[in-house]
């Protein structure tokens, strides 16, 4: 699968329709995700401005330093027009002139630092300032079958990790040797980036965003390891399996590790297209608090994937919203003892025309090192 098949000049009209669907003029994209989405081009984010300007209609241009132009043209060839700008001057009338006409109204992209948020307030005096998320948003929550290929290859890359995890996970090595390791391997596996990785050795398990530490693995210890990079496709992958190395589990681990077993596998059976984000996220809530663990469950039960780690959609209590075919998201129920340690199980899953499909394949019983 080429750059090209996925990322398609077809996606620049369809933003342009929804833009003028949702009253806006134009949408101006600083480096991130939504400008990726749209061209292809992994910009360098920096204190020189690079803009996608995309008007509701007209000619799309993209809005590069010099020292960066070649390599915008390298980038997959949507057929935009790339116009650059030299140190010293100011890139903020190319903005206007690549509007080529009043507006009133735009879209930034939703993480635009604030300086070039200002900077575009003062180019454009009176232009109403609104999330191009608004528009955005909608397009990418549904990937593509070429977008979910890349999903899966991001998936089979990272499961590649878990399954050697063997040769690094062991008592006496500290969470950060363990991490440093990992690090390589999800290198190694085909990402050309790291995005993540947690190892949580006993009570550090208990805390869902620990990261690492010097702290060395202790026999029998349940390990959480949540980990994560993006590929060149510049889709993610996202995985947690919990593991314990060394020697038996406390009791009181494997008690409820069974639990959140039956519960992450009862919230992937519940995707299908209609049932609500609300709904998928109580599959798996609800079995943990019936057996009395609700309160150590301390997130949603899972987060939408692509070009960002978390995006749209989110399987939390009070999103109504339907589940569609082509949403991808992460399955990821935890249970988390304060002081003693904690778990979670992780897939990434799309939403099909009939149901679900899982794109961690790796075994989720708890895994004896």
């Amino acid at each position: 699968m080429g750059l090209d098949e996925l990322y398609p000049p077809d996606r620049l009209i369809a933003a342009q329709r929804a833009t003028a669907a949702a009253g806006l003029d134009a949408l101006l994209l600083t480096p991130g995700s939504d400008l990726r989405y749209l061209t292809g081009y992994d910009a360098h984010a920096g204190e020189r401005l690079t803009c996608l300007v995309l008007p509701a209609e007209g000619e799309p241009t993209l809005i590069v330093p010099r020292l960066e132009r070649p390599a915008a043209e390298a980038a997959p060839d949507t057929g935009v027009r790339i116009v650059d700008h030299v140190d010293g001057t100011d890139p903020y009338p190319l903005v206007v002139a690549a509007l080529d006409g009043p507006v009133t109204a735009v879209g930034l992209a939703d993480r635009m630092w604030a300086e070039q948020v200002l900077a575009l307030r003062a180019a454009l005096p009176g232009v109403t300032q609104r999330l191009a998320g608004e528009v955005l948003g909608e397009l990418r929550v549904r990937k593509s079958p070429a977008e979910v290929a890349a999903l899966a290859e991001a998936g089979a890359a990272i499961d590649e990790v878990h399954l050697r995890m063997g040769q690094w996970l062991r008592p006496g090595r500290t969470e950060a040797e363990v991490a440093t390791d990992i690090a390589a391997a999800i290198r190694a596996a085909g990402h050309v980036r790291v995005d993540f990785v947690i190892v949580a050795a006993g009570p550090n398990g208990a805390s869902p965003h620990h990261g690492t530490s010097d702290r060395p693995i202790g026999v029998g210890e349940p390990v959480v390891v949540d980990i994560g990079g993006t590929m060149a496709s510049g889709y993610r992958s996202d995985c947690t399996r919990t593991y314990v190395v060394g020697g038996p589990a406390p009791a009181d681990f494997l008690d409820y590790y069974a639990v959140l077993h039956d519960a992450q596998r009862a919230a992937v059976a519940a995707v299908r297209p209609g049932v609500t984000g609300a709904a998928a996220d109580a599959a798996a809530r609800e079995p943990i608090a019936a057996a009395g663990y609700g309160s150590a469950f301390l997130h949603r039960t899972g987060h939408g994937i692509g070009l960002d780690g978390h995006e749209e959609p989110y399987l939390v209590a009070g999103n109504d919203r339907p589940l569609e075919a082509g949403m991808a998201f992460s399955i990821e129920p935890g249970v988390y003892l304060a002081g003693r340690h904690g778990a979670r199980i992780e897939d990434i899953v799309v939403c099909t025309t009939d149901g679900v499909q899982r794109l961690n394949t790796t075994p989720t019983e708890l895994i004896a090192l």
